[in-house]
C-alpha cells in the first residue's frame, strides 16, 4: 500500500515533469497536495496563463468530487461604475459534471469570491465534453487611472480521452486577451481551480480578480 509521503512525491514529480521543471507557476504546492487528496484526485497538469493580473493573493484550491469535470461556467463580473471604482471579473463559478455522456452534475465550484458585481448565466461545453484549455482577458496596469485587472475567461472544450476542441465564451469590457494555457493532457479534464483575488481596498483602488490557475484530473 502507498504511503501518503510516496503518493505526494509522485504527484510532484509527474507536475515537474509534464509542466518543465524550471515552470514555477506549473508546480503544485503542498496545500494543493493536501487539496487534491482530499477531494481524492489525481492531477496531471496545472494550467496558467503569462497574463494574469499583479495584485492579491492566492485562494485555496477547490476540486470537483472524484469522477467530475468542469464543463460549464459562469461569471460574477461588475458593470461599469461611471465615475466610480470599476472592478470587472470578480469570480468564475464551474458546473461540475460526470464521466464522458453522463448528464448526472455534481454541483459547483469557484474557491473565492470578490464583493461586487452580478452572476452572469452558465455557458456549456458541447455535449460529452469538458473543460481542457483556457485564456484570460486582462486590462494592463493603468497607472493614475481605474484598474480592474482580470476581466474574462474563454475556456477550450474537448472529450476527456482526446479528439477535436470547440472554444466558448464571449469577452469582457476591458483588456486583452492572452495566449491560450496548454491543454490538459488526454485522458484528463480540468477538475479545478484557485483564484488570485485582491481584498477590497477602503478607499483605494480595487481590483478583484486577478488570475486563475485549474487544474487537469483524470477519473
Amino acid at each position: 500500500m502507498l504511503s501518503y509521503i510516496t503518493i505526494c512525491l509522485s504527484v510532484s514529480v509527474l507536475l515537474t515533469v509534464v509542466n518543465g521543471a524550471m515552470d514555477p507557476e506549473a508546480r503544485i504546492t503542498s496545500l494543493d497536495r493536501k487539496q487534491a487528496l482530499a477531494a481524492q484526485r489525481t492531477v496531471t497538469k496545472v494550467l496558467w496563463v503569462h497574463n494574469g493580473g499583479p495584485w492579491g493573493t492566492w485562494s485555496r484550491p477547490e476540486f470537483c468530487a472524484k469522477g467530475y469535470f468542469a464543463s460549464g461556467f459562469s461569471l460574477k463580473i461588475e458593470g461599469r461604475q461611471g465615475k466610480g471604482d470599476d472592478t470587472a471579473l470578480n469570480a468564475i463559478r464551474l458546473k461540475c459534471r460526470k464521466g464522458h455522456n453522463s448528464p448526472n452534475t455534481g454541483g459547483t465550484i469557484w474557491a473565492h469570491e470578490g464583493r461586487w458585481g452580478q452572476w452572469s448565466s452558465t455557458i456549456n461545453c458541447p455535449s460529452g465534453k469538458r473543460f481542457v484549455g483556457f485564456r484570460l482577458q486582462v486590462e494592463d496596469r493603468q497607472g493614475k487611472g481605474d484598474d480592474t485587472a482580470a476581466n474574462y475567461v474563454r475556456f477550450r472544450c474537448r472529450r476527456v480521452n482526446g479528439g477535436a476542441t470547440n472554444r466558448i465564451g464571449t469577452k469582457g469590457m476591458w483588456g486583452q486577451f492572452g495566449a491560450w494555457s496548454h491543454n490538459c493532457p488526454r485522458g484528463s479534464a480540468i477538475c479545478g481551480l484557485k483564484v488570485k483575488i485582491e481584498k477590497p481596498q477602503g478607499k483605494g483602488d480595487d481590483t478583484a480578480l486577478n488570475n486563475v490557475k485549474f487544474y487537469c484530473c483524470t477519473h
